[in-house]
């Protein structure tokens, strides 16, 4: 998605809920702001993403605001992708990152091997997962990785 704001967490969401069932995280742009959380028309404003929780029996839990340590592999990962593309090329244009931002999520999904998935890339571990567990699955991740027709 182009923004992340409550509409596309929302879609985000139920194409998530469609795709697989696991425990999902979430960030700022899926909650209603902490300055008007209380506010007198709090009660009133819809939420999407948390009716989508609610329909799909989701218990929706945040983390503190500004308080990286509580989603650390996500600071994690956006720092390394910042290092890795936004601080070490020149990019004139978001037209010109974002190719080069879709090459290194590949070659991090399909070749990076984490500690964390017991030395599997993510791609293996998903692929792995859907072995053992297809029912929670719509797709074969094999039709996820790129090759002769991407």
């Amino acid at each position: 998605m182009e923004s992340a704001n409550r509409v596309t967490a929302s879609i985000f969401l139920v194409a998530l809920i469609a795709a697989a069932s696991d425990r999902i995280d979430n960030g700022i742009q899926l909650r209603f702001p902490l300055r008007y959380a209380n506010g007198p028309t709090a009660r009133h404003i819809t939420r999407m993403f948390a009716m989508r929780c609610r329909e799909n029996g989701i218990e929706h839990r945040f983390t503190r605001i500004n308080h990286p340590w509580t989603n650390r592999q996500v600071e994690r990962m956006n720092r390394t992708i910042k290092d890795a593309a936004v601080k070490r090329y020149h990019h004139d244009s978001h037209d010109q990152l974002e190719p080069h931002l879709d090459d290194f999520v590949s070659a991090s999904n399909f070749g990076r091997r984490l500690k964390t998935l017991k030395g599997l890339t993510p791609y293996e571990f998903i692929r792995k997962r859907w072995t053992s567990e297809p029912e929670r699955f719509t797709l074969d991740p094999i039709h996820q990785m790129p090759g002769l027709n991407t």
